[in-house]
């Protein structure tokens, strides 16, 4: 009887070592280990958004977000390389892991919190309508209808259109154009094949000062806030980026790098 108990108990304990083992020794990675092992961390950013993103005169990619992302790279010891994506492959290139993180611009809303886990807001904003500068019939929303829209395809301008413009009625499916990037809207904006481009208002706000042929029509107040996305279940990092973005704003430093890029 007493064997057959040292026989019992010196299987569980077996056992219970085995399971430590294989605990230690098989149990998957964490985002931060993979990203410290590699020696960087990859960001995913759509470089036509200034001042968040935006491609500068000596062909690097500059702007708030990734000031953002080069402090978080130096939280994490390695260095930061920035992977230019069309906005709508952002989510899809996260999921799959081509990306580690996504920062650029982009509004947190219920339907991408379904895919991807995001950070504490660190920027709120609204959406523009922007048009030639001598158009004077486009003032208000309402003056939109029957009008040839331009969109980023993918984000919240290009909702913001289908939910109250073309669901309601006041402009066409096909007359909503949808570009990968929005500088290719404004191109057609100005070749006069769309009459009027929406989006983000700080970028709005920025093309029209970099090109005076441009304005701002109409302010849609949305109320947006915008955060980093990371794949679902990549606590780990997600903590460290609330923590990065938490010291930036409680150290004034966030204020100072937006009066940076806004002036």
């Amino acid at each position: 009887m007493q064997k057959k108990l040292l026989v019992v108990i010196s299987i569980i304990v077996i056992a219970a070592i085995v399971t430590i083992l294989y605990f230690y020794v098989f149990k998957e990675k964490g985002a931060i280990e993979k990203i410290k092992e590699k020696g960087y961390i990859v960001v995913g950013t759509s470089a036509d958004f200034p001042p968040f993103e935006m491609v500068d005169e000596k062909g690097e990619i500059v702007g708030l977000d990734i000031d953002i992302a080069k402090k978080i790279a130096e939280k994490l010891g390695v260095k930061l390389v920035i992977r230019d994506i069309k906005f709508e492959g952002l989510i899809p290139a996260l999921l799959s892991g081509d990306v580690d993180l996504v920062i650029a611009g982009m509004t947190i809303t219920e339907e991408r919190a379904k895919a991807v886990d995001f950070s504490i807001p660190y920027f709120e904003a609204d959406q523009a309508v922007i048009v030639l500068k001598d158009r004077t019939d486009i003032n208000s929303v309402e003056d939109l209808a029957g009008k040839k829209i331009g969109v980023q395809e993918g984000t919240t301008g290009d909702f913001w259109v289908t939910d109250n413009l073309v669901k309601k009625g006041k402009v066409k499916e096909e007359d909503v154009k949808r570009y990968g990037k929005f500088t290719v809207a404004l191109l057609e904006l100005k070749k006069g094949g769309i009459d009027a481009v929406v989006m983000d208002k700080p970028a709005a706000e920025m093309y029209v000062k970099l090109d005076n042929s441009l304005k701002v029509a109409v302010v849609i107040k949305t109320g947006e806030k915008y955060g980093i996305a990371v794949k679902k279940g990549n606590k780990d990092l997600l903590d460290l980026i609330n923590k990065v973005l938490e010291e930036l704003i409680k150290s004034g430093e966030m204020e100072k790098l937006i009066k940076k890029w806004f002036g």
